[in-house]
């Protein structure tokens, strides 16, 4: 009996043992569990940080490089000039056309848009005279959606799609410097010029549309100033046929021989605001755009103009 007993309580004892040692153990663990759950927290928290600003970092360089993507969607892998159904165009829309370039450096209208009698059929942009292979310039920030040829029109042409819902097509190209899904800036060479397709000498066909409506370029630019009329141009079902012409003085163009056109002569180089101006009102009555206002003024945007302000209009 006495026997049973000792080995009853060396079993308990050994138990016992056992669970001191569990109980130290767990109690060692503990901490250290702890702290290894801490720094795995920071580690990952610092972690999502990095990719946080890896992730940002890269979109802000994307959206520096890329131009707004969703509307490269509608028709995008079209091989058609105009890949738009009519009922999505809106009857109206105004269109942001601020950090333009002049798609030729030298401007020589030699047709304008409009129908035409002897063929039958609308002209639906502005022909500029050309040397072969003058460089062609993207009018502005954009994406090319199509680069291709056709024989009994455009010739070799481009068509670039830009961040304000625009298109423009450069046609009777002697070369295209860009390829499809290229990005591109406002003023990049895009081209170089020439007389293919249904051409009869070297030249620009250039036209500017929104969604598929070919509008009058004179509506948008004042080409004979080199520059746009306003900062934005008001897309209508009823108006992008014609042209706009706020100051004829300074505007029009002057026609010289049969076929060219220059800018004509404006006298008047300042302006002194009146109450109730603004300085789109005034750029708009001169025929230029705000934008270049403000650059011959050394404006910026936040600048307030002030009745009795002399602006300069040259």
């Amino acid at each position: 009996m006495i026997q049973i007993k000792k080995i009853l309580s060396g079993t308990l004892l050994v138990a016992m043992a056992c669970m001191g040692a569990q109980a130290q153990n767990v109690r060692s663990k503990n901490p250290h569990s702890q702290m290894h759950k801490q720094l795995l927290a920071s580690q990952t928290k610092s972690s999502d940080q990095i990719k946080l600003i890896e992730r940002n970092t890269f979109i802000d360089l994307i959206e520096d490089l890329e131009p707004e993507i969703d509307i490269y969607t509608e028709g995008w892998n079209s091989k058609r000039v105009n890949p738009f159904q009519e009922k999505d165009v809106p009857n109206q829309k105004v269109i942001d056309v601020t950090g333009y370039h002049m798609p030729v450096k030298n401007i020589r209208i030699t047709s304008n848009y409009g129908y035409r009698a002897k063929f039958g059929r609308m002209h639906k942009g502005i022909d500029m005279g050309i040397k072969m292979r003058d460089t062609i310039y993207a009018a502005f920030d954009g994406k090319v959606r199509l680069t291709n040829y056709e024989a009994k029109g455009y010739g070799n042409y481009v068509i670039l799609r830009h961040p304000n819902g625009l298109e423009t097509i450069y046609g009777h190209l002697t070369k295209a410097l860009v390829k499809p899904e290229q990005t591109v800036r406002a003023g990049q060479p895009i081209a170089l010029g020439g007389n293919t397709g249904r051409s009869t000498g070297p030249h620009l066909h250039f036209e500017t549309r929104y969604m598929g409506y070919a509008i009058n370029p004179s509506a948008i630019f004042d080409f004979a100033n080199r520059t746009t009329h306003t900062d934005t141009y008001t897309f209508s079902k009823k108006t992008y046929t014609k042209p706009r012409n706020y100051a004829p003085s300074r505007n029009a163009l002057a026609k010289t021989d049969g076929n060219s056109y220059h800018a004509a002569s404006n006298t008047q180089s300042t302006y002194t605001v009146k109450r109730g101006d603004t300085l789109s009102s005034i750029a708009r009555s001169y025929g230029m755009s705000a934008t270049t206002l403000r650059r011959l003024n050394k404006l910026s945007h936040a600048d307030k103009i002030q009745a009795g302000q002399v602006l300069k209009l040259k």
